[in-house]
């Protein structure tokens, strides 16, 4: 697989996370009756394609990204915003317009590849308010679902590995020593909440800063319950490498490493808890980038999900498959985002209109519409200069 990891594994990262994407927005648009002539993978000029009933299905140039072209209203004022190929009226006269190629001109058509206008029934603006959104928002929950089925099916088959939260060894004079904790000792609970693994162990210890904690524990026959102290030292947080305060009680785990086979109910259970884990880590990134914590240096583009992705490729299918439920999580999270022209920006102008009780005009959706292509744009020439300068400092 390393030959070919190179070039089919960043296709393959890319590719499948746009594509459940846009295909959300394209299944909520037909389920709503909105009329879309154009489902595409990348941007700009089309490459390849084929033409099944309305919609033509294709390959642009720019392999970043996708879109879904639907009926619009105000299409022909936001085309040049908006970005894609033969974005011709939705009124298009009799006559083949000279941006439609041919193969793709339907005389008993509608417009942009026919010359029947589209009827305003069809159009998003025509639906409701809950349909729009549902339309939006739809791309969202496929990477969402994306990332489920994914985890659920590594989980189903390899299982969990987990290392058993049993101590090995206890620091002199450290907290878990003057609480009487040996070796040997299997930890049960933290809090009266049950632990299963170590890592349960340090992430709900870690956490407390100020006061104790209660910690249960199997010793042979016996249950013993133990209120400790955990002490200050400096930790690495594992997901925005930030430096912070963290509790220690001293105990070290035993090396060892316990697989469990999980049925097809308990593999989906793991791979719902593994997307909220992913979910719970990209949003403690945005909030360490808001808080000052992570640096904006550290964010990656296209040319790093690549590497990543070929990374991942070699190290096994486990990797890549897990990178791609990853990076889904992170496309959802972030179209959520309140940014003109994402997902969450245009939801969040279609809930704003409805507490308005109309419609914003023409002028206002385009300023909206431009600020968001200049955020968007800032922000793929930040993380392209991070990855150039990484590909160089490297």
């Amino acid at each position: 697989m390393a030959g070919l990891s190179v070039y089919i594994a960043p296709l393959l990262v890319f590719g499948l996370v746009v594509f459940v994407h846009e295909l959300g927005h394209f299944l909520a648009a037909k389920l709503t009756g909105v009329y879309a002539p154009v489902f595409s993978l990348g941007w700009g000029r089309r490459v390849w394609g084929i033409r099944r009933g309305e919609t033509d299905y294709r390959l642009s140039l720019i392999p970043l990204g996708g879109y879904v072209r639907m009926a619009s209203r105000d299409d022909d004022s936001l085309a040049g915003i908006e970005g894609g190929a033969d974005r011709g009226s939705f009124a298009e006269g009799a006559q083949r317009p000279p941006h439609v190629p041919e193969s793709l001109w339907d005389p008993n058509g509608m417009a942009p590849f026919g010359p029947k206008p589209v009827p305003a029934s069809r159009w998003t603006e025509s639906k409701s308010a809950s349909a729009r959104v549902f339309i939006l928002s739809a791309g969202v929950l496929m990477n969402i679902l994306l990332a489920i089925v994914v985890n659920s099916g590594i989980s189903l088959q390899v299982g969990r590995n987990y290392v058993p939260a049993v101590v090995d060894s206890v620091v002199t004079d450290a907290p878990a020593a003057r609480a009487g904790l040996q070796s040997g000792d299997r930890i049960t609970a933290i809090n009266r909440e049950p632990v299963a693994s170590w890592s349960d162990v340090v992430d709900r210890i870690s956490a407390v800063t100020s006061g104790s904690v209660q910690v249960t524990l199997a010793r042979g026959d016996s249950v013993l319950t133990r209120d400790i102290t955990p002490q200050l030292a400096d930790g690495i947080d594992r997901v925005t490498g930030a430096t912070r305060k963290v509790g220690r009680i001293g105990v070290s785990v035993r090396d060892s490493v316990v697989h469990e086979p999980l049925s097809a109910v308990a593999a989906v259970q793991d791979g719902f808890t593994r997307s909220v884990q992913m979910a719970d880590n990209v949003f403690a990134v945005l909030k360490g980038l808001f808080s000052g914590e992570v640096s904006a240096k550290n964010l990656g583009g296209p040319i790093a999900i690549a590497k990543t992705s070929v990374q991942a490729a070699r190290g096994g299918a486990d990797m890549l498959w897990t990178l791609i439920a990853f990076l889904s999580i992170n496309i959802a999270i972030l179209n959520l985002v309140p940014i003109p022209v994402l997902d969450g920006g245009q939801i969040l102008m279609v809930l704003a209109e409805r507490v308005k009780g109309g419609e914003f005009s023409m002028r206002t959706r385009e300023a909206f519409a431009r600020v968001g292509v200049l955020a968007v744009l800032a922000l793929i020439v930040l993380v392209t200069f991070n990855d150039v300068r990484s590909f160089f400092t490297r």
